[in-house]
C-alpha cells in the first residue's frame, strides 16, 4: 500500500477557514446555524468550522453530533455489529443545518444523516459541508461546501486525519 500526501495541515485548516466564510456568506452570517457533525471525523470537523465562524463574526454556534449507525442501508456490509453511540442533537426546527463530514462519496452517509435528522425535527434547511468530494456518487447528493474535489479511482481510499482523533492533521490517498 503507497500513501499520498493530499492536504498537510496547513492546507486543511485553509480549507476550512474558506468553508466557515462561504457558510456565513451563503447564510448573511450565523444567525439561525447548527453544525451537526457525522460521526466520527464530521464531529470535530463540525467543532473547528465553529472556532472559525466564532473567530470571523465573534458568535458561538451550536455544534451537535449524529450517529447515523441505525440509519445506514448498508448495515450488514459495512459493521458486523453497528456502532451504537448517541446523537446529541437538540431543537432543529426552523433552523438552518449544516451536516459536516470528512468525506463524501456514495452520499449514503448523507442520506442516513438526512433521515436520522428529520426524525428528530424539521430544519429550515439542511446543507452538506464536506473536506474532500472523492465523487462516485450512488445517489443524487451533492455537497454544498468542499474544501476540496479529488476524483479517485474505486479502488483508492481517502483517510482524513485529525488531531483530536490521529494526534496529527492530513489528508491521506491510499492505493492498493
Amino acid at each position: 500500500m503507497a500513501f499520498k500526501v493530499l492536504l498537510d495541515e496547513l492546507a486543511m485548516n485553509r480549507a476550512l477557514t474558506r468553508i466557515a466564510h462561504e457558510i456565513l456568506e451563503a447564510n448573511k452570517g450565523a444567525k439561525n446555524i447548527i453544525l451537526v457533525g457525522i460521526e466520527t471525523r464530521g464531529v470535530p470537523l463540525a467543532q473547528i468550522l465553529a472556532d472559525k465562524i466564532k473567530m470571523i463574526e465573534n458568535v458561538e454556534v451550536p455544534v451537535e453530533k449524529i450517529n447515523i449507525a441505525f440509519y445506514r442501508d448498508d448495515l450488514e456490509k459495512k459493521y458486523t455489529q453497528p456502532l451504537a453511540g448517541e446523537s446529541s442533537i437538540h431543537d432543529i426546527n426552523d433552523k438552518t443545518v449544516i451536516l459536516v463530514d470528512d468525506v463524501i462519496y456514495t452520499g449514503r452517509t448523507v442520506r442516513a444523516a438526512m433521515d436520522a435528522l428529520m426524525d428528530l425535527g424539521r430544519p429550515s434547511y439542511i446543507k452538506l459541508a464536506t473536506l474532500i468530494d472523492r465523487g462516485h456518487r450512488e445517489l443524487p447528493i451533492r455537497a454544498d461546501f468542499i474544501g476540496k474535489n479529488i476524483p479517485t479511482s474505486k479502488k483508492e481510499i481517502v483517510h482524513v486525519k485529525i488531531q483530536s482523533i490521529d494526534g496529527e492533521s492530513c489528508v491521506l490517498l491510499e492505493t492498493k
